[in-house]
């Protein structure tokens, strides 16, 4: 099972960026199609971006479509979430997870078995 440490998270304006990181340990990024969530105060977790294990495939929820980038640097065992024009309605404590071995990318949290203790982004009004 990998091992993810999250980071980059922080507080930023309406229309501001931010880049989060995922450190894996344990086990090789290539090997695993590797995803973004996302839960708010009081809210469900919820899908945010997936990468296929060869990386030639991305995926995004249709809230973040065209403003956020899933990538991976496979020499440093990191993924990516680039996150531009930033919405109050973006904050929430991110999280990276990863499925088993070899599995398929996913939409869904339950078909992902290891997970990040998660990074807070606020955006602010």
């Amino acid at each position: 099972q990998v091992q993810l440490v999250e980071s980059g998270g922080g507080l930023v304006q309406t229309g501001g960026s931010l880049t989060l990181s995922c450190v894996a340990s344990g086990g090789t990024v290539t090997n695993y199609a590797m995803g973004w969530f996302r839960q708010a105060p009081g809210k469900e977790r919820e899908f945010v971006a997936a990468i296929s294990r060869g990386g030639t495939r991305t995926y995004y929820a249709d809230s973040n479509e065209g403003r956020f980038t899933i990538s991976r640097d496979t020499a440093k065992n990191t993924v990516y979430l680039q996150m531009n024009n930033l919405k109050p309605e973006d904050t929430a404590v991110y999280t990276c997870a990863a499925p088993p071995k070899y599995y398929r990318t996913s939409y869904y949290p339950t078909d992902y078995d290891s997970w990040g203790q998660g990074t807070q982004v606020t955006v602010s009004s």
